[in-house]
Protein backbone atom coordinates (compact mmCIF):
# COMPACT_ATOMS: atom_id res chain seq x y z
CA UNK A 1 0.00 0.00 0.00
CA UNK A 2 1.04 3.46 -1.32
CA UNK A 3 1.51 6.83 1.19
CA UNK A 4 -1.36 7.95 -1.10
CA UNK A 5 -3.50 5.05 -0.80
CA UNK A 6 -3.45 4.74 2.99
CA UNK A 7 -6.93 4.76 4.38
CA UNK A 8 -7.92 7.64 6.18
CA UNK A 9 -9.65 8.39 9.58
CA UNK A 10 -11.57 10.97 11.42
CA UNK A 11 -8.98 12.77 13.20
CA UNK A 12 -9.32 11.69 16.98
CA UNK A 13 -9.65 14.60 19.17
CA UNK A 14 -7.20 15.22 21.88
CA UNK A 15 -7.63 15.05 25.49
CA UNK A 16 -5.18 17.57 26.34
CA UNK A 17 -2.83 20.12 24.60
CA UNK A 18 0.94 19.50 23.24
CA UNK A 19 3.12 20.17 26.12
CA UNK A 20 5.99 22.59 26.12
CA UNK A 21 9.64 20.85 27.12
CA UNK A 22 12.64 22.92 28.45
CA UNK A 23 15.86 21.02 28.99
CA UNK A 24 18.25 22.66 30.70
CA UNK A 25 21.76 22.47 31.60
CA UNK A 26 21.58 18.60 31.19
CA UNK A 27 24.63 16.88 31.55
CA UNK A 28 24.88 12.53 31.67
CA UNK A 29 27.86 10.65 32.33
CA UNK A 30 29.26 7.21 32.52
CA UNK A 31 31.25 5.15 34.96
CA UNK A 32 34.32 3.73 33.54
CA UNK A 33 37.44 3.15 34.02
CA UNK A 34 39.11 5.97 33.09
CA UNK A 35 36.17 7.41 35.78
CA UNK A 36 33.07 9.27 34.61
CA UNK A 37 33.04 10.18 30.99
CA UNK A 38 30.59 12.91 29.84
CA UNK A 39 28.26 11.75 27.09
CA UNK A 40 26.55 14.88 27.00
CA UNK A 41 27.22 17.90 28.68
CA UNK A 42 25.18 21.26 29.37
CA UNK A 43 22.35 20.06 27.11
CA UNK A 44 19.83 23.63 26.53
CA UNK A 45 16.76 22.99 24.14
CA UNK A 46 13.22 23.82 24.11
CA UNK A 47 11.07 21.82 22.15
CA UNK A 48 7.97 24.26 21.46
CA UNK A 49 4.76 23.16 21.70
CA UNK A 50 2.86 21.52 18.89
CA UNK A 51 5.96 21.11 16.96
CA UNK A 52 8.47 18.89 15.58
CA UNK A 53 12.18 19.41 16.52
CA UNK A 54 14.62 17.45 14.94
CA UNK A 55 18.18 16.64 16.93
CA UNK A 56 20.89 15.33 13.93
CA UNK A 57 24.59 14.56 14.12
CA UNK A 58 26.81 11.32 13.56
CA UNK A 59 26.95 8.59 15.60
CA UNK A 60 28.08 8.73 19.62
CA UNK A 61 27.01 12.52 19.15
CA UNK A 62 24.60 11.69 21.99
CA UNK A 63 21.36 11.95 20.33
CA UNK A 64 19.52 8.67 21.88
CA UNK A 65 21.04 9.79 25.16
CA UNK A 66 19.69 12.68 25.06
CA UNK A 67 16.33 11.35 23.89
CA UNK A 68 16.79 8.51 27.25
CA UNK A 69 17.17 11.63 29.51
CA UNK A 70 13.78 12.98 28.47
CA UNK A 71 12.44 9.93 30.00
CA UNK A 72 14.78 9.59 33.15
CA UNK A 73 15.67 5.99 31.35
CA UNK A 74 19.42 6.47 31.34
CA UNK A 75 21.03 2.67 32.70
CA UNK A 76 23.89 2.15 34.74
CA UNK A 77 26.83 2.72 34.10
CA UNK A 78 25.35 5.73 33.01
CA UNK A 79 23.27 8.48 34.77
CA UNK A 80 22.35 12.26 34.95
CA UNK A 81 24.23 14.45 36.30
CA UNK A 82 23.07 17.58 36.58
CA UNK A 83 20.94 19.79 34.62
CA UNK A 84 16.83 19.28 34.34
CA UNK A 85 13.58 18.18 31.89
CA UNK A 86 10.94 20.25 32.46
CA UNK A 87 7.36 18.80 30.76
CA UNK A 88 4.42 20.93 30.85
CA UNK A 89 1.74 19.22 33.18
CA UNK A 90 4.22 16.98 34.53
CA UNK A 91 7.10 18.86 36.50
CA UNK A 92 10.87 18.03 36.15
CA UNK A 93 11.33 14.32 34.90
CA UNK A 94 14.36 14.18 36.17
CA UNK A 95 13.18 14.04 40.09
CA UNK A 96 10.51 11.85 39.14
CA UNK A 97 11.54 8.24 40.81
CA UNK A 98 9.47 4.85 41.25
CA UNK A 99 5.88 4.98 40.48
CA UNK A 100 5.39 7.92 39.42
CA UNK A 101 8.09 8.15 36.60
CA UNK A 102 6.52 4.78 35.74
CA UNK A 103 3.36 6.09 34.88
CA UNK A 104 4.70 9.41 33.41
CA UNK A 105 6.44 6.71 30.55
CA UNK A 106 3.58 6.07 28.00
CA UNK A 107 0.83 8.15 29.87
CA UNK A 108 2.69 11.30 28.70
CA UNK A 109 6.25 10.42 27.24
CA UNK A 110 5.68 8.18 24.08
CA UNK A 111 8.77 6.81 23.25
CA UNK A 112 9.26 4.74 19.99
CA UNK A 113 12.98 3.01 20.09
CA UNK A 114 15.59 2.73 17.55
CA UNK A 115 15.22 -0.79 16.76
CA UNK A 116 11.50 -1.29 16.81
CA UNK A 117 12.16 -5.28 17.15
CA UNK A 118 14.14 -5.30 19.96
CA UNK A 119 11.34 -3.26 21.65
CA UNK A 120 8.74 -6.08 21.52
CA UNK A 121 8.76 -9.31 22.82
CA UNK A 122 9.27 -12.70 20.66
CA UNK A 123 7.01 -14.83 22.49
CA UNK A 124 4.02 -12.89 23.06
CA UNK A 125 1.82 -11.38 20.02
CA UNK A 126 1.25 -7.78 19.64
CA UNK A 127 -2.21 -7.53 20.98
CA UNK A 128 -1.06 -9.13 24.42
CA UNK A 129 1.93 -6.81 24.85
CA UNK A 130 -0.41 -3.99 24.06
CA UNK A 131 -2.84 -5.41 27.04
CA UNK A 132 0.11 -5.82 29.70
CA UNK A 133 0.35 -2.22 28.73
CA UNK A 134 -3.01 -1.45 29.13
CA UNK A 135 -2.96 -3.08 32.63
CA UNK A 136 0.48 -1.84 33.78
CA UNK A 137 -0.97 1.50 33.53
CA UNK A 138 -4.47 0.98 35.05
CA UNK A 139 -6.49 1.47 31.82
CA UNK A 140 -9.83 -0.21 33.27
CA UNK A 141 -11.28 -0.56 29.74
CA UNK A 142 -9.16 -2.76 27.84
CA UNK A 143 -11.26 -3.41 25.09
CA UNK A 144 -11.53 0.49 24.51
CA UNK A 145 -7.65 0.37 24.16
CA UNK A 146 -7.71 -2.71 21.53
CA UNK A 147 -10.41 -0.68 19.32
CA UNK A 148 -7.68 2.79 19.69
CA UNK A 149 -4.95 0.35 18.43
CA UNK A 150 -6.82 -0.71 16.00
CA UNK A 151 -7.75 2.81 14.68
CA UNK A 152 -4.39 3.36 15.08
CA UNK A 153 -2.95 0.42 12.91
CA UNK A 154 -5.71 1.14 10.26
CA UNK A 155 -4.49 4.46 10.19
CA UNK A 156 -1.34 3.63 9.22
CA UNK A 157 -2.12 1.31 6.16
CA UNK A 158 -2.42 -1.79 8.33
CA UNK A 159 -4.79 -4.18 8.97
CA UNK A 160 -5.08 -3.66 12.96
CA UNK A 161 -6.56 -7.36 14.02
CA UNK A 162 -4.24 -9.07 11.74
CA UNK A 163 -1.35 -7.11 13.19
CA UNK A 164 -2.62 -8.05 16.80
CA UNK A 165 -2.45 -11.48 16.35
CA UNK A 166 0.74 -11.68 15.00
CA UNK A 167 4.49 -12.39 16.25
CA UNK A 168 7.33 -9.70 16.08
CA UNK A 169 8.87 -12.17 13.40
CA UNK A 170 5.57 -12.32 11.19
CA UNK A 171 5.58 -8.26 10.35
CA UNK A 172 8.68 -6.69 8.15
CA UNK A 173 10.45 -4.04 9.11
CA UNK A 174 8.51 -1.30 8.49
CA UNK A 175 5.27 -2.81 10.20
CA UNK A 176 7.41 -3.14 13.46
CA UNK A 177 8.46 0.62 13.22
CA UNK A 178 4.48 1.13 12.43
CA UNK A 179 3.73 -0.88 15.62
CA UNK A 180 5.96 1.14 17.91
CA UNK A 181 4.76 4.22 16.86
CA UNK A 182 0.98 2.47 17.67
CA UNK A 183 2.34 1.64 21.22
CA UNK A 184 3.53 5.39 21.75
CA UNK A 185 0.31 6.75 20.90
CA UNK A 186 -2.28 4.28 22.71
CA UNK A 187 -1.96 5.67 25.98
CA UNK A 188 -2.84 9.49 24.67
CA UNK A 189 0.85 10.94 25.06
CA UNK A 190 1.12 13.93 23.86
CA UNK A 191 5.15 14.20 23.99
CA UNK A 192 6.15 11.68 21.33
CA UNK A 193 9.95 10.62 21.48
CA UNK A 194 11.18 9.06 17.78
CA UNK A 195 14.95 7.89 17.99
CA UNK A 196 15.96 7.05 14.32
CA UNK A 197 12.45 5.78 13.32
CA UNK A 198 13.61 5.14 9.81
CA UNK A 199 17.16 3.35 10.17
CA UNK A 200 17.48 0.25 7.87
CA UNK A 201 14.26 0.95 5.70
CA UNK A 202 13.99 0.91 1.95
CA UNK A 203 13.07 4.54 0.59
CA UNK A 204 9.01 3.85 0.02
CA UNK A 205 8.81 2.59 3.26
CA UNK A 206 10.75 5.34 4.62
CA UNK A 207 8.78 8.08 2.67
CA UNK A 208 5.55 6.39 4.34
CA UNK A 209 6.83 6.69 7.86
CA UNK A 210 7.65 10.09 7.48
CA UNK A 211 4.49 10.77 6.11
CA UNK A 212 2.81 8.94 9.33
CA UNK A 213 4.85 10.81 11.52
CA UNK A 214 3.74 14.26 10.20
CA UNK A 215 -0.25 13.44 9.69
CA UNK A 216 -0.41 11.66 13.43
CA UNK A 217 1.79 14.53 14.88
CA UNK A 218 -0.69 17.17 13.33
CA UNK A 219 -3.97 15.01 14.26
CA UNK A 220 -3.36 14.28 17.71
CA UNK A 221 -1.78 17.43 19.16
CA UNK A 222 1.43 16.26 19.73
CA UNK A 223 4.94 17.40 20.68
CA UNK A 224 6.96 15.43 19.14
CA UNK A 225 10.96 15.11 19.24
CA UNK A 226 13.26 12.99 15.92
CA UNK A 227 16.26 11.74 16.76
CA UNK A 228 18.10 11.07 13.60
CA UNK A 229 21.43 10.61 11.51
CA UNK A 230 19.71 11.74 7.87
CA UNK A 231 19.38 14.87 7.39
CA UNK A 232 16.78 14.42 4.62
CA UNK A 233 14.41 13.16 7.46
CA UNK A 234 14.31 16.39 9.70
CA UNK A 235 14.49 18.23 6.51
CA UNK A 236 10.87 16.28 5.47
CA UNK A 237 9.28 16.54 8.77
CA UNK A 238 11.26 18.94 11.23
CA UNK A 239 9.77 22.50 11.92
CA UNK A 240 13.34 23.28 13.93
CA UNK A 241 16.32 21.73 14.10
CA UNK A 242 19.38 21.06 16.39
CA UNK A 243 22.51 19.72 15.34
CA UNK A 244 24.51 17.69 18.15
CA UNK A 245 28.49 16.81 18.37
CA UNK A 246 30.45 15.50 21.04
CA UNK A 247 27.56 15.65 23.41
CA UNK A 248 27.05 19.39 22.87
CA UNK A 249 24.42 21.11 20.74
CA UNK A 250 26.54 22.96 18.42
CA UNK A 251 23.70 24.82 16.06
CA UNK A 252 19.57 24.84 16.24
CA UNK A 253 17.29 26.96 14.73
CA UNK A 254 14.47 26.63 11.92
CA UNK A 255 15.21 23.87 9.70
CA UNK A 256 14.97 25.89 6.75
CA UNK A 257 17.18 28.74 7.99
CA UNK A 258 19.72 25.84 9.54
CA UNK A 259 20.20 23.64 6.38
CA UNK A 260 19.06 26.74 4.05
CA UNK A 261 22.05 29.05 5.79
CA UNK A 262 24.32 27.03 8.03
CA UNK A 263 26.77 28.53 10.62
CA UNK A 264 28.73 26.40 12.38
CA UNK A 265 31.50 24.91 10.07
CA UNK A 266 30.13 20.60 11.68
CA UNK A 267 26.59 21.72 10.05
CA UNK A 268 28.23 22.82 6.62
CA UNK A 269 30.06 19.95 6.68
CA UNK A 270 27.39 17.19 6.97
CA UNK A 271 25.57 19.04 3.92
CA UNK A 272 28.52 18.93 2.31
CA UNK A 273 28.97 14.90 2.94
CA UNK A 274 25.35 14.57 1.04
CA UNK A 275 25.77 12.74 -2.15
CA UNK A 276 24.11 14.65 -4.99
CA UNK A 277 21.42 12.59 -6.99
CA UNK A 278 22.36 15.86 -10.18
CA UNK A 279 25.61 17.25 -10.80
CA UNK A 280 29.27 16.07 -10.35
CA UNK A 281 29.06 13.44 -7.69
CA UNK A 282 32.60 14.97 -6.61
CA UNK A 283 30.97 17.70 -5.03
CA UNK A 284 30.30 15.72 -1.69
CA UNK A 285 33.28 15.53 0.58
CA UNK A 286 33.37 13.78 3.57
CA UNK A 287 34.06 15.33 6.47
CA UNK A 288 37.85 14.52 7.20
CA UNK A 289 38.93 12.92 11.30
CA UNK A 290 36.82 11.10 12.94
CA UNK A 291 33.91 11.84 15.76
CA UNK A 292 35.09 11.94 19.51
CA UNK A 293 34.41 8.83 21.78
CA UNK A 294 33.86 9.27 24.96
CA UNK A 295 37.42 8.64 26.29
CA UNK A 296 38.64 10.94 23.53
CA UNK A 297 36.09 14.45 23.81
CA UNK A 298 38.55 17.29 25.04
CA UNK A 299 38.08 18.55 28.37
CA UNK A 300 38.77 22.22 27.68
CA UNK A 301 37.96 23.96 24.36
CA UNK A 302 35.61 23.04 21.55
CA UNK A 303 34.44 19.59 20.50
CA UNK A 304 35.02 20.29 17.41
CA UNK A 305 38.26 22.03 16.71
CA UNK A 306 40.36 18.94 15.72
CA UNK A 307 38.18 18.48 12.37
CA UNK A 308 37.26 22.53 11.95
CA UNK A 309 38.48 24.22 8.91
CA UNK A 310 37.78 27.81 10.78
CA UNK A 311 39.68 26.59 14.22
CA UNK A 312 41.27 29.29 15.99
CA UNK A 313 43.66 29.64 19.23
CA UNK A 314 40.70 30.12 21.53
CA UNK A 315 39.43 27.03 20.79
CA UNK A 316 42.50 25.14 22.26
CA UNK A 317 41.08 26.35 25.80
CA UNK A 318 38.09 27.59 25.80
CA UNK A 319 34.15 25.82 25.27
CA UNK A 320 32.40 28.48 22.95
CA UNK A 321 29.33 29.57 24.04
CA UNK A 322 26.09 29.39 22.72
CA UNK A 323 24.81 32.77 21.09
CA UNK A 324 21.53 33.64 20.13
CA UNK A 325 20.82 35.68 16.77
CA UNK A 326 16.87 35.86 16.27
CA UNK A 327 15.62 32.10 16.16
CA UNK A 328 19.38 30.59 15.35
CA UNK A 329 21.63 29.82 18.41
CA UNK A 330 25.53 28.77 17.34
CA UNK A 331 28.26 27.89 19.17
CA UNK A 332 31.60 28.79 17.68
CA UNK A 333 34.25 31.26 18.12
CA UNK A 334 34.55 31.99 14.50
CA UNK A 335 30.81 32.67 13.74
CA UNK A 336 30.84 34.63 16.92
CA UNK A 337 33.99 36.57 15.88
CA UNK A 338 32.80 37.10 12.42
CA UNK A 339 29.64 38.41 13.76
CA UNK A 340 31.60 41.15 15.64
CA UNK A 341 33.08 42.00 12.72
CA UNK A 342 30.38 42.99 11.03
CA UNK A 343 28.60 44.83 13.88
CA UNK A 344 31.63 46.69 14.36
CA UNK A 345 31.69 47.52 10.03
Amino acid sequence: MTVETMPKAVPPVPSKTAPGVRVGGLSVVYKTSAGELPAIAGINLDLVPGTITGVVGESGSGKSTLALSLLNAVQPPGRIAAGSVEIDGLGDVVALRGEDLRKARGRHIGYVFQAAQNSLNPLKTVGKQLLDLGRSHGVSDLRALVREAKELLGRMGMDGARVLDSHQHELSGGMRQRVGIMLALVLNAHLVVLDEPTTALDMITQATILRIIREVHEERGLTTLVITHDLGVVAEVADRLAVMYGGRIVEQGPTREVLGGPRHPYTRGLLRAIPRLVGDIDEARALPGRPPTLGTVPREGCVFRERCPLRMDVCDTVEPLAIADGPRIVACHAVDAAAAKETKA
